[in-house]
């Protein structure tokens, strides 16, 4: 049966096509549009005054919680824990059988990419918690009796993020475009590659490097920014996810970011479709170039949309206009969150538990390390179509109207105050398009 799963589900990605869902398109589609627009609107006549202030906001966590998350013990019990999860991933890697039954296909494509998702809303920033390449790095500063934060050259600022964008990208590239996907010498070999820079890296440039080129830790903390838990001057705090998310700094590359999370996504909703199989069948041209191409196209696609939105935005002669889409990227992580709990939610609940099986015989030799060899996988919510369909609705309306109401705090921040409403506008019309598109695109998968 896990063969059969694994076979069958795994490499395709994007589990949950919408075309069947018991839901009329036309009227979802619409709704959401007019929604989105609409909460504008309210916004426009009810928020006109800035509310969350990041020096400010938020109340203390419980003391005994602050004390466990900031002691030495429970970051270093973290860390170790991490490193254990890497030698495990290492031990399948090399020792594990190439078949679709060996376990770290299941953690490498849902536990790390879409569970990331839920558990950085839930926990915070868990990549940079339990980075074993920060606890290696700290280990080799010991050694060399330097400071972990400081490597031999300083991180150049104009990089900011863009390391992390293009890391992304290739993962979703050998994710969703490269056909040896399910094969383990590629996937080994992007494992290797991204331990070698990791590593590399953090030598070079200290940890400022994993904050702003580990793709996975930019991820989970975009992600966790819209959870409840916060810093305010290094205390940990709780407030809404809003305030956290306004206090998300403008850094070079966001938009790049950004652009390859929710273009990719879009991507994988789209490259299923009948649309997009029938004009590679007519083209003629290789399949593989085409998804190379349409993956890219996605990607720049949204870049582009949301930065020609942001530099359309009306500003007085004292802004300057090629800052403000790094300065609103953040209102787009509410967004990818929404499509990432409407495009893999059913995948994620599914393959996840499949991979929990999986794990406990990592050399598929029969054996039940962990004891989760005879877990049963859920399918109720493949089993409750309209309760599914429901939920990737929700997800995607209410992220977009959350991406509405933190692009609207921060403009009125950045925005002189004739063009607080008025400015806002291409921006408006940019999240109305990514709705529509983006409901579009689920419901043809």
């Amino acid at each position: 049966m896990s063969i059969l799963i694994a076979g069958g589900i795994l490499p395709e990605h994007g589990l949950g096509g919408a075309q069947d869902l018991p839901i009329s398109r036309g009227l979802v589609i619409l709704g959401a549009g007019a929604a989105v627009a609409v909460s504008f609107l309210v916004l426009a006549l009810a928020w006109r005054t800035p509310r969350y202030d990041a020096a400010t906001s938020g109340r203390p966590a419980p003391p005994w919680l602050a004390s466990l998350v900031d002691s030495a013990g429970w970051r270093g019990a973290l860390r170790v824990l991490g490193l254990l999860a890497l030698l495990y991933l290492v031990v399948t890697a090399v020792f594990g059988k190439d078949l679709l039954t060996n376990p770290i296909f299941g953690i490498f494509y849902v536990w790390i990419w879409v569970g990331m998702v839920p558990a950085s809303l839930l926990l915070g920033r868990v990549w940079r918690a339990i980075s074993p390449f920060r606890l290696i790095n700290a280990g080799i500063a010991r050694l060399s009796g330097s400071e972990p934060g400081d490597g031999m050259l300083a991180y150049p600022e104009r990089l900011g993020m863009w390391p992390a964008s293009l890391g992304l990208l290739a993962f979703v590239w050998m994710e969703l475009v490269y056909p040896h996907n399910v094969d383990l010498s590629p996937v080994r070999l992007w494992c290797a590659i991204y331990l070698g820079l990791m590593i590399a890296g953090g030598a070079v440039f200290g940890s400022t490097f994993y904050a702003r080129a580990d793709p996975f830790e930019v991820y989970s903390t975009l992600v966790a920014s819209a959870s409840v838990w916060g810093r305010r001057d290094g205390a940990l705090v709780i407030r809404s996810p809003l305030a956290n998310l306004d206090a998300t700094p403008a850094t070079p590359g966001l938009v790049g970011v950004v652009a390859v999370l929710f273009g990719s996504t879009a991507f994988d909703a789209f490259r299923d479709s009948t649309r997009w199989l029938t004009f590679i069948q007519g083209t003629g041209y290789s399949p593989y170039l085409q998804n190379n191409l349409g993956l890219l196209g996605f990607c720049v696609a949204v870049g582009l949309i949301f930065w020609l939105a942001c530099v359309a935005t009306a500003v007085g002669p004292e802004h300057d206009r090629r800052a403000l889409p790094g300065q609103l990227a953040v209102s787009v992580v509410p967004i990818i969150v929404g499509y990432v709990v409407a495009h893999y939610l059913s995948y994620v609940v599914e393959i996840g538990t499949q991979t929990l099986v999986l794990a406990s015989d990592p050399l598929s030799n029969g054996s039940n390390i962990f004891g989760t060899g005879n877990l049963v996988v859920p399918y109720w919510l493949s089993y409750h179509p309209t309760f599914l369909a429901d939920i990737k609705v929700l997800a995607v309306v209410v992220g977009h109207v959350v991406g509405v109401v933190v692009a609207h705090e921060r403009a009125i921040k950045l925005l002189p105050k004739r063009h607080q409403l008025t400015g806002q506008l291409p921006l408006l019309a940019a999240m109305v398009c990514f709705t529509v598109g983006g409901l579009y695109l689920l419901f043809s998968s």
